[in-house]
């Protein structure tokens, strides 16, 4: 199985230049080959992930006029007409050989490149709903480069993504792995255990999975220290997706003796900025040709990135005496890059392009003094007795208890917002408890007017935390008979 061999199977099937496809599959190696393949073949791929139902992949179909739909399995919902099904299955198994295979040739990705609507991606809708994003080729090609530079992936590196490949980190590393003429490890992503146990047997050298899965890591690795021995080979762990909390880091660095390196990007925008070894600040440095300010409501011009600086205080960095409030140097990051989108494809399938020449991210953080962009969540801000609160500030000042914390904001008539203090503790500490230490934390218009005791969050598909769940789980004082299927404590 190649590529080029499922390119010449996809021609012979009639696809042709500039034909929209859908992949719509679990990971798996012939997925890579399929991906790689349609980007030689100069198709405009929409990437869905392989658990959507099949009305909602109708309704993509039908919004971006799509021609083909290649999945890894019968899709029994798709009526009559439908665009034209292949199975991966039988694109890649078997498959011809092909008169270049052998010959260290690979995919021509030339002519997608020059394609303005290369890719639809679609964002995760973690805080509203999922957006259709078109990206050109040049725009993601141009990106991952300037990563591979940023990074210094090598030829003989052997990637291990435990990442979904439909969605925009997974998706970067099996093109990276491309450009730097490197090792893809597939493996059952969700299957840790399984995924080490190849890593240790392939020598993966580049690790990079979301923070709830490190945790995951982070407990086999503590039941089996031989694990650690067999992941010798790894120099780099990176990390990304969803905001890395400052007791995470201090865990692995402790366990695994080598730091946790975040890095912030997204599908509209691609990678931004990395930590790597030499500086594994944050989320480090922003990669070339890429520009990051931290802002208020009226843009990036009105600040110069010097508010709260990193330092040792807490969790990522952040000062615990003066991090939560519109006043602490936080703002919501605004990026100028060349490789942003081209646009949002609208209902109708006409794509309204990108405009101005910066973009928000809806994201809060902030920049150090020596450069370094640190990422603290979403920037949605709530107003709670007369002070101008950050959900995402607050859970990682919280975070200094040494557990994980959610903080759930819910909108309430007397407080303006009621505070739900989500914890994540194992060993099922008393919730009342955990209040008086959050109380003896922080100063009384962020103390939690409740708080809920968890043995684990929920998990979205991309792996981060699924805050739509957890809102709509408290939306109302939550009570004991609300949360005792889920193993919960109040």
């Amino acid at each position: 199985m190649n590529s080029l061999g499922v390119a010449r199977e996809l021609e012979r099937h009639g696809l042709a230049p500039g034909d929209r496809v859908v992949l719509k599959a679990d990971n798996s190696a012939g997925y890579v080959h399929t991906l790689l393949a349609l980007a030689h073949c100069d198709a405009s791929i929409v990437l869905l992930d392989h658990r959507l139902t099949g009305a909602e992949t109708r309704r993509v179909i039908d919004q971006c006029d799509v021609r083909w739909v290649i999945a890894d399995g019968p899709d029994e919902e798709d009526p009559a007409g439908a665009p034209r099904f292949l199975l991966i299955e039988d694109l890649t198994d078997p498959v011809p050989p092909s008169p270049d295979a052998g010959t260290g040739t690979g995919p021509d990705l030339s002519r997608w490149r020059r394609r303005t609507d290369a890719l639809i991606a679609w964002s995760t809708g973690s805080t509203k709903e999922p957006k259709a994003i078109v990206k050109s080729g040049g725009a993601f090609l141009t990106n991952l480069e300037r990563t591979l530079a940023h990074m210094g992936y090598r030829d003989d590196d052997v990637l291990l993504p435990l990442l979904p490949f439909s969605h925009q980190y997974g998706l970067s590393l099996v093109f990276l792995a491309h450009l730097a003429g490197a090792s893809l490890l597939v493996t059952p992503y969700r299957r840790i255990d399984l995924s080490l146990a190849a890593a240790a047997a392939h020598g993966a050298t580049v690790v990079d999975a979301t923070p709830a899965t490190y945790r995951s890591l982070l407990n086999l690795a503590e039941r089996n220290p031989r694990l650690l021995e067999c992941l010798r080979d790894v120099r780099l762990w990176c990390t990304g997706g969803a905001p890395l909390d400052g007791s995470l880091s201090r865990r692995f660095a402790s366990v695994m003796g080598a730091p946790l390196l975040d890095g912030y990007g997204s599908t509209e925008l691609g990678n931004v900025s990395f930590a790597t070894p030499d500086n594994p600040s944050g989320c480090g440095r922003t990669l070339d040709g890429i520009e990051v300010r931290v802002a208020g409501e009226t843009g990036p011009q009105n600040t110069g990135g010097t508010g709260v600086l990193g330092g040792p205080g807490g969790p990522g960095g952040i000062d615990l005496d003066a991090a939560g409030t519109a006043d602490d140097g936080f703002g919501e990051i605004w990026v100028r890059s060349p490789d942003v989108m081209v646009g949002y494809l609208d209902p109708d399938g006409r794509i309204q392009e990108q405009t101005g020449e910066w973009y928000r991210t809806g994201d809060l953080g902030y920049l150090s003094d020596t450069g370094d962009l640190y990422v603290i969540g979403r920037s949605q801000a709530v107003h709670r007795m007369g002070h101008l609160i950050y959900p995402e500030a607050l859970a990682a000042k919280a975070g200094a208890c040494g557990r994980q914390v959610v903080v759930v904001p819910v909108d309430d008539e007397r407080w303006g917002s009621r505070l739900v203090f989500v914890v994540v503790d194992p060993d099922g500490g008393d919730p009342q408890e955990w209040k008086r230490t959050f109380c003896s934390m922080l100063p009384s218009f962020e103390h939690p007017n409740q708080v809920v005791v968890v043995s684990d969050l929920p998990l979205n598909r991309n792996g981060k935390v699924d805050v739509k769940q957890l809102r709509l789980q408290n939306e109302h004082p939550v009570t004991v008979g609300d949360l005792a299927r889920s193993g919960a404590r109040l």
